[in-house]
């Protein structure tokens, strides 16, 4: 029985299954010492992967060096009531990302709490592990893995608080909140957990002062700074419209619950880097951790006090300003920017070797100046096409909506280093990106694998980082290269599903003679002007015999531009009938001059089709230099 225990507890702690479904599943009829074997599977998880022999088998001497060093890493079960008392002074460093749960994750901790509370058994309820930096017999605390659910927790102690009539319980669960203090042991009244500088305000006066959650959730979520701040407002008002509909003495179990069988295994060392390593061990076991949280931990952990503030604060605003998920695409481009080569393992493997191993531990804070902020800032006009200049910038923010239509995002660390390097030269930057788009649009259109696209990329960057600038070769197209992109243009290209709007937008574009106009539409489809199914009888079958309609159903002289969804019906329409009904918007004229062009003719025959094919690849043959 016992290594089925252990089988199971080891499961859970490697694949991240909840806790509970080890007390669930097999708890019953356990001894009490299978919460201690729990206990102790997670210490020496830690140090079986946390030392310098996790990337490779070591020798024994290795081992037990190791195992040496580690004796000041402990892990133990504790009480909740325990957790959120004065033997613990709870503290976020900036250099953690913001608290993020969204309200299903809080949601969800209430209702598993709930489920346990139903089934009615004394069975020890565990919410995880947390990993400290805490010296033993200190009290204070950072927090290195666990501060999404102390933060979700503290707000429900808080509403518990603030729900209850019996002032007897409201003072108990207020002293679960923060500490009242203590002369006799010389203890200040404070928070019993503290957030980022940026939040910590905010998180003490709205959720941590007794009686204030009521005025949080009136809070209206737009005028709120950062998006942690929401996130605290969304889970407070979704965790106290379930309490609330509880009864009082329903809430009371809970609260018994919460103190008297729930349980978090803390994992502490006072070592900084021995908390980094167990971190980086747990996220590697698939805890909700990013590869920028534990690069943000390496840089600002590597910085004194106060410039740690600074630059944890000029790190989050350029989080903020990306979005989570951008934010960590922003770093695969810059270690792109960095290597100049194809990855060749994950982000949390190479980036510290080809990028930070640059900046630590005596350039932590130039990380955060210039590359940080100033790529970020790069990004940002990338993606919302939002370049300024006294002149100029339609042009630069014109190639930033064309490049976006390209189905894959290689292009950006070159983009970004431009941008980083000649900002403030917007002339340049239009040479730039012409050609970065000319380069981007053949490889799009002759559907250049994966490996060489990017090799290619790679060649660009080291030419550029060389001064090569404008005159990189990596820019020019072989005549190869130009043949085979002409080729494809004056094919099937509606066949070519990823590829025709893309080529389709450009022709308009350069039709309509304003710069990325064609980019903004919410909708747009692309319409056969000969249809693909004519109905037996239809003009379509008189003026196309069968071989001519196979020759130019699909090619670019044949294809429109809409703003509508398709219809099947429309668009078997004959032409006259088809222009003024499927083809012109509201006002009888289209929204794209491609379709415009379309609408001058009184019919569709080959010969109107062969011209019309001749020219629109000839525009594009002259935009891209074929």
């Amino acid at each position: 029985m016992a290594g089925v225990r252990q089988a199971m507890v080891r499961r859970a702690i490697t694949e991240k299954i909840p806790f509970r479904w080890v007390t669930e599943d097999a708890a019953y009829g356990f001894s009490k010492g299978w919460r201690t074997e729990l206990t102790g599977l997670v210490l020496r998880l830690a140090r079986e992967n946390s030392g310098p022999n996790t990337l490779g088998p070591g020798t024994q001497r290795q081992r037990l060096r190791h195992h040496r060093g580690m004796q000041q890493l402990e892990a133990q079960e504790v009480s909740l009531h325990k957790v959120f008392s004065s033997d613990y002074d709870f503290r976020i460093p900036d250099y953690q990302r913001p608290y993020a749960w969204d309200v299903e994750q809080a949601v969800q901790l209430l209702t598993d709490l709930e489920e346990s509370l139903d089934r009615g058994t004394d069975e020890p309820y565990f919410l995880g592990s947390i990993v400290l930096v805490k010296a033993k017999g200190n009290a204070p605390a950072e927090v290195i893995d666990g501060q999404q659910r102390l933060t979700t927790l503290t707000i429900l102690l808080a509403l518990l608080r603030d729900l209850t009539r019996d002032p007897d319980l409201r003072s108990d669960l207020d002293k679960l909140v923060t500490e009242p203090g203590n002369k006799v042991r010389r203890l200040d009244p404070k928070p019993r957990l503290t957030l980022r500088i940026r939040d910590a305000g905010f998180f003490q006066q709205y959720v941590q002062t007794k009686g204030d959650t009521d005025a949080l959730r009136i809070l209206k979520e737009e005028t709120l700074p950062t998006d942690a701040q929401k996130a605290v407002l969304r889970n407070a008002r979704a965790l106290h419209a379930i309490l609330a509909d509880w009864s009082e003495e329903r809430r009371l179990d809970l609260v018994q619950m919460l103190g008297e069988r729930t349980f978090l295994v803390v994992v502490s060392t006072p070592d900084l880097d021995s908390a980094h390593r167990i971190f980086s061990v747990m996220n590697s076991r698939g805890m909700d951790l990013s590869p920028t949280d534990i690069f943000k931990s390496h840089i600002i952990g590597a910085l004194d006090e106060k410039t740690s503030e600074e630059c944890a604060r000029k790190w989050e605003d350029a989080e903020e300003a990306l979005g989570r998920d951008d934010f960590a695409d922003l770093f695969l481009h810059l270690r792109m920017v960095f290597a100049m080569k194809r990855a060749e393992r994950e982000l949390l493997k190479e980036f510290p070797e080809q990028v930070l191993s640059h900046y630590l531990p005596s350039k932590a804070e130039s990380f955060v100046n210039d590359v940080v902020v100033p790529y970020a800032d790069a990004y940002v006009q990338i993606r919302d096409a939002s370049y300024s200049a006294a002149s100029g910038a339609e042009q630069v923010n014109a190639w930033f909506k064309r490049l976006q239509q390209v189905d894959n995002n290689d292009w950006r660390p070159a983009a970004l280093w431009a941008l980083r390097n000649h900002g403030d030269d917007p002339a340049w930057l239009d040479r730039f990106f012409g050609a970065l788009e000319r380069l981007s649009a053949s490889m799009f259109i002759r559907r250049v694998y994966t490996t060489p696209r990017v090799t290619r990329y790679a060649d660009l960057l080291r030419e550029l980082n060389a001064g090569k600038g404008l005159d990189a070769t990596s820019f020019a197209l072989t005549d190869t290269e130009k043949a085979e992109t002409l080729a494809r243009l004056d094919g099937d290209i509606y066949l070519v599903t990823k590829t025709r709007k893309y080529v389709l937008l450009r022709l308009d574009e350069m039709l309509a003679g304003k710069p990325g106009v064609s980019y903004d539409h919410t909708l747009i489809t692309v319409e056969h002007v000969l249809p693909q199914n004519p109905k037996q009888g239809s003009q379509w079958l008189r003026h196309f015999t069968d071989e001519q309609r196979t020759k130019w159903t699909h090619r670019l002289g044949n294809l429109a531009l809409l703003n509508r969804t398709k219809n099947a019906y429309a668009q078997n329409y004959d032409f006259t009938e088809k222009k003024a009904k499927y083809f012109t918007g509201r006002h009888g004229v289209s929204t794209f001059a491609l379709t415009s062009q379309v609408l001058q003719h009184q019919e569709w025959a080959p010969e109107l089709l062969q011209k019309r094919q001749r020219r629109l690849v000839g525009l594009l043959a002259d935009e891209w230099d074929l």
